[in-house]
């Protein structure tokens, strides 16, 4: 593989799903949140690309991927994604939504993970209540979204996801709050699609009660202005997934890999040659 970009479109567990490839090297596969697409990972691209085979997608129902009515199971949509591609073995970083369907992954193929790399990450099978701040912030999402505000929709969840709790979003530089959100916008001009995407089916037992399970080397990355449930799930994370660190970054919350790209970059690629 050179170094230029490849993109195509791959059949995978049923649905044909938008992928990116870059680089040479040990395969190392990006997982983006449910706030963004595979773009999400632009800053990441050419600094890992350098050393790595990286391969990033939209998830079906996200950016330029189809999304076919009925169940999904995102963790297979990956595992099918790399048989297509020739992938027996890979680095899986995951961040948010992302991390979720990379934890699925890791337990259900564990033959096919070199090492797992979770940023911000949610858990399936596990939940902790919205502090009142995100309640009120969900209110007015949710209020947007009935009356067909979906710009005023998009501002608000980006910007808490961007900026946390602790801070308010007119303290995140403007261009990277401009840049979340115009990739998140398109996803809501298609979320009848991705409601007619059910059920998602998520692996059993769940996850969050089998991280004991979890044999790969674990890297846990979160931020410390993140809403506090994220927190908790990395602690959780560190302290069930055998061979697992954790590293808090700094005057950050949910989307690190954007708002400090150097560093981020930085943790990633230390972690990985240290394997």
């Amino acid at each position: 593989m050179s170094d230029t970009l490849r993109a195509e479109m791959i059949a995978a567990n049923g649905a044909r799903l938008y992928v990116e490839r870059q680089g040479a090297g040990d395969p190392l596969v990006l997982l983006h949140a449910g706030i963004a697409d595979c773009r999400q990972w632009d800053d990441q691209l050419a600094a890992f690309a350098a050393s790595y085979e990286v391969v990033r997608y939209d998830h079906r129902g996200w950016g330029r991927s189809e999304a076919p009515a009925g169940p999904v199971a995102f963790h297979e949509d990956l595992y099918a994604l790399l048989r297509a591609l020739g992938i027996e073995r890979a680095h899986v970083l995951g961040i948010s939504m992302g991390g979720t369907f990379a934890i699925d992954f890791a337990l259900t193929h564990p033959q096919m993970v070199s090492s797992l790399i979770l940023v911000g990450s949610w858990l399936s099978g596990f939940s902790v209540p919205a502090s009142e701040a995100e309640q009120v912030v969900w209110a007015a999402f949710e209020a947007a979204l009935a009356n067909g505000q979906f710009d005023r929709a998009n501002e608000l969840e980006t910007d808490l996801k961007l900026a946390g709790i602790y801070r308010t979003a007119d303290m995140v530089a403007p261009q990277t709050r401009q840049r979340l959100r115009a990739l998140h916008r398109p996803a809501f001009d298609r979320l009848a699609e991705r409601e007619a995407m059910q059920p998602w089916v998520k692996p059993q037992p769940p996850t969050a009660e089998r991280l004991g399970e979890i044999s790969a080397p674990t890297l846990v990355i979160y931020g410390d202005l993140d809403v506090p449930a994220v927190p908790l799930i990395a602690a959780k994370l560190g302290r069930e997934i055998r061979n697992a660190e954790v590293v808090r970054m700094r005057g950050t919350a949910h989307v690190a890999n954007m708002e400090q790209p150097d560093e981020f970059n930085h943790i990633v690629l230390d972690f990985l040659a240290r394997l």
